[in-house]
C-alpha cells in the first residue's frame, strides 16, 4: 500500500520576499515555478537547488527559484527573473530529481 505523503511547507526569506516585489513575483507564481518546471539544476549556494521556468514570448525571460529541501518544509531562498535564455547548467541527479516530484504537491 502507497502512502500520500503531505506536501511540505513553504517557509519564505525575507530575501525572497524583497526579491518577489523588486521582481513583481506573486506567492502563486512561485508556487507555481516549484510545480511545473522546465530546467531543475543545483544551486550556487550550498545544498540548494535552483528551479527555473520560461516566461513571455516576445521578449523571452526566465524565472528562477532557489530552494532548500528540508524534512518538513521547504525554503525559499531567492526568485529572480532572468532576461533572455541561459544555457543547461550541470543537472541534478536523478534520485533528487524523483524525490522532488514525489514531494511536489498542491499547497
Amino acid at each position: 500500500m502507497k502512502f500520500i505523503k503531505k506536501p511540505k511547507t513553504l517557509f519564505w526569506t525575507n530575501h525572497a520576499r524583497g526579491k518577489m516585489r523588486f521582481y513583481r513575483l506573486s506567492e502563486q507564481r512561485i508556487k507555481r515555478i516549484l510545480n511545473l518546471p522546465k530546467r531543475i539544476e543545483e544551486g550556487i549556494a550550498p545544498k540548494t537547488i535552483a528551479i527555473m521556468q520560461p516566461f513571455g514570448n516576445k521578449n523571452q525571460h526566465e524565472l528562477w527559484v532557489m530552494i532548500q529541501e528540508a524534512k518538513t518544509r521547504r525554503k525559499i531562498i531567492s526568485a529572480w527573473r532572468y532576461p533572455g535564455r541561459t544555457k543547461p547548467g550541470e543537472p541534478l541527479p536523478e534520485e533528487i530529481i524523483k524525490e522532488l516530484k514525489t514531494g511536489l504537491g498542491k499547497y
